[in-house]
């Protein structure tokens, strides 16, 4: 039996460090303060008895709970990130324990007047009678994704006291620099050498996926000429009206708060701009791979028709991919999946598959050798003030980490 107080101590202490990162850094991690939590968990994996823990000079740390088998089954993995975004600050969180949820507004913060309200966030009613952890209004939670690592570090804690539960060989990874897209970077596939693995950094009780976006990062830079404005007739050309140009003529309905499911979209997620330049930061999403790179085409065509009409090159869009929809990797060894949606229902969880609205280190990874579908860690509205997390939600991971454990340990390899 997992101790509620237990994992709810172990994720405090976690999302108490401040580990956010920082896309404009060229170093990895991209903030030196990951390193706080990192060396942590370094010394808290050696403690629960782990073996090979090692950590190298770019955060990645791994570990091993060696099998206690008298046979070969396939080495698996669990894997999690210990940044969390720079889009909300993850400075000075304050965590606040709610217990048995009576399904009402929950006053973050009485000061600032702001409320997490199952009126607005219908999640909440799900949870009643439980033990919610959110923030005091003013930071994010962070358990986008130390619910994970909290869930990791508490299942191979719980097969190291058990023995009883007959296990593989099982490896943990977790990582710098995931909400920025580099998570999976310099990730030593080979070294890790699992068969497979999982992230534990999924939402909701009973999510599984192994499908998500296709996904590229967008810099547009727009130039303009800046001249006295008093006479800048026929001679000034102001940036940010081509930029407002470039904006409108995209599908206003093909963006994040208009889109579901397996739709796709273009998000302006920035924009700096004076009159003599500015620049739009777009992501482009979309499950379908030829969607995907038509998208892409789209904004390249687009910026070519602006450039004809000044009959200049005004604008220009720089365009990276970012990861791809993991599927393709995953579907030739379905039965990775199979054994995560056993385990749940073993459990009396109903699965939740279904295809992931982002991305995880698990797609790089499935691009690099190690498929790697996703599982649940519990959290809800990640990156803002309004971010929770159930404990029993947490629980429930640990269980289902060590089922998925015990499971593979009866496959024959």
């Amino acid at each position: 039996m997992i101790s509620k107080q237990h994992i709810t101590d172990r994720f405090i202490g976690y999302v108490t460090i401040d580990t956010e990162s920082d896309p404009k850094s060229n170093t990895t991690p991209s903030t030196e303060k990951q390193w706080d939590l990192a060396n942590k968990l370094v010394e808290e994996l050696k403690n629960i008895g782990l073996e090979d823990v090692t950590i190298d000079k770019h955060a990645y740390i791994m570990a091993t709970l060696p099998s206690n088998l008298d046979y070969e089954v396939p080495t698996i993995g669990f894997i999690s990130h210990f940044d969390t975004t720079p889009d909300f600050t993850g400075a000075n969180v304050k965590p606040q324990i709610i217990e048995n949820y009576d399904g009402k507004d929950i006053i973050l913060n009485a000061t600032e007047n702001i409320v997490l309200s199952p009126s607005y966030f219908d999640d909440l009613k799900q949870y009643i009678g439980q033990t919610l952890i959110t923030t005091d209004g003013t930071t994010l939670l962070g358990a986008d994704d130390k619910a994970g690592i909290a869930e990791i570090v508490t299942a191979m804690e719980y097969l190291v006291q058990h023995p009883e539960i007959k296990h593989g060989k099982i490896r943990v990874g977790f990582t710098p620099d995931e909400e920025i897209g580099r998570g999976a970077h310099k990730f030593d596939v080979a070294t890790f050498g699992a068969d497979w693995a999982y992230t534990m950094d999924g939402s909701q009780i009973g999510e599984l996926e192994y499908e998500n976006f296709n996904a590229a990062g967008a810099v547009v830079t727009i130039k303009g000429k800046i001249v006295h404005p008093g006479y800048a007739k026929g001679k000034m050309i102001n940036s940010m009206y081509i930029a407002q140009d470039f904006i409108n003529s995209l599908p206003r309905m093909e963006t994040p708060e208009h889109t579901s499911g397996r739709e796709g979209f273009f998000h302006l997620h920035n924009i700096e701009g004076a009159v003599e330049k500015t620049e739009l930061h777009y992501i482009i999403r979309d499950h379908d791979r030829t969607h995907f790179e038509a998208r892409k085409e789209v904004m390249k065509k687009l910026a070519t028709e602006i450039n004809t009409q000044h009959a200049n090159e005004v604008i220009q869009v720089d365009i990276k991919d970012q990861y791809y929809n993991m599927r393709e990797k995953v579907e030739p060894v379905m039965h990775i999946v199979d054994i995560a949606e056993e385990a749940m229902k073993s459990l009396n969880i109903t699965p939740i598959i279904k295809p992931i609205r982002g991305g995880t280190d698990g797609s790089q990874l499935s691009f690099m050798g190690l498929p790697c579908p996703n599982i649940f860690a519990g959290g809800h509205n990640f990156h803002g003030r309004y971010e929770y997390v159930p404990v029993e939600s947490m629980i429930k991971a640990v269980e289902v980490i060590v089922k998925i454990a015990e499971l593979t340990g009866k496959q024959s390899k």
